[in-house]
């Protein structure tokens, strides 16, 4: 009976000893936080997408306490969650420039040629491992396996047709469609731009047409008629330069394959 009382006290001794340890190294160790900091990540909405380019909202939150990051950061939050936390920092939240994911092609069933059937696994990746990099002819267009339709938070992202689609109203521009596509045919455009080249094949025009009825052939008949020299063509590819572009449409009105939309 003594033995269990003995080993009684000793646990109970040791377990205050720990106790009192612990809360001393607390109080000794604390590391301030910046109260603003707090307040600003009860703002944020929390999805810890990443696209605002810090590890998760209260990365966010730290930078913009200390002034690393702008107010209106956060992607997912927009213009609203931007005020609020231009309140919390005594700064005026500037309106940023609202930018939504597209995909540059419109390659689908039946524009897109293909060189076999594929009945293997539906994994973008992976199609670097099969035959040409998959069964269509283009090289750089969707392979419509949706790597980014699983990566997006926001359910933004569909294939139809073979394609990958964006729901502009839906996409966050979270950034995490444009990092899981491997052929790197998704970028981040501004929500307003109405003409956007739906193309990213680098190859010379005749390759182009035989391997797609849509895809960009490097004509220039886009550039050479843009009013406001908005239009570059690099490696046989039509570049819009959205803060030039007025708009006009005279691009995808001369564009022969239709490749702007």
């Amino acid at each position: 009976m003594s033995g269990i009382i003995t080993a009684t006290v000793v646990v109970a001794v040791v377990g205050l000893f720990i106790g009192l340890f612990l809360g001393i190294a607390a109080i000794k160790f604390r590391v301030e936080t910046d109260p603003r900091e707090e307040a600003v990540l009860a703002v944020l909405p929390g999805n810890n997408c990443g696209g605002c380019g810090f590890p998760g909202c209260s990365g966010l939150a730290a930078a913009i306490a200390k002034g690393e990051a702008a107010v209106n950061g956060c992607p997912v939050g927009g213009e609203a969650v931007a005020a609020e936390i231009g309140k919390i920092m005594g700064v005026s939240a500037e309106a940023g420039t609202k930018m939504v994911a597209f995909v540059k092609c419109k390659g689908d069933c039946e524009k897109a040629k293909i060189d076999y059937d594929y009945t293997g696994t539906l994994d973008c990746a992976m199609m670097a491992f099969v035959p040409g990099g998959g069964p269509k002819s283009c090289n750089y267009g969707c392979l419509g396996n949706g790597d980014c339709v699983k990566a997006c938070p926001f359910d933004a992202i569909h294939v139809v047709n073979g394609v990958a689609l964006v729901d502009k109203d839906a996409c966050k521009a979270c950034n995490k469609c444009v990092v899981a596509c491997p052929k790197n045919l998704i970028e981040l455009v501004p929500y307003s731009a109405n003409r956007l080249v739906a193309c990213s094949s680098k190859d010379k025009g005749p390759d182009v047409m035989k391997a797609c009825e849509v895809g960009c052939i490097g004509c220039q008949l886009c550039k050479k008629n843009c009013p406001s020299d908005a239009i570059t063509v690099e490696d046989f590819l039509a570049k819009i330069d959205y803060e030039k572009c007025t708009d006009c449409g005279v691009c995808k009105e001369k564009c022969p394959k239709k490749t702007i939309i």
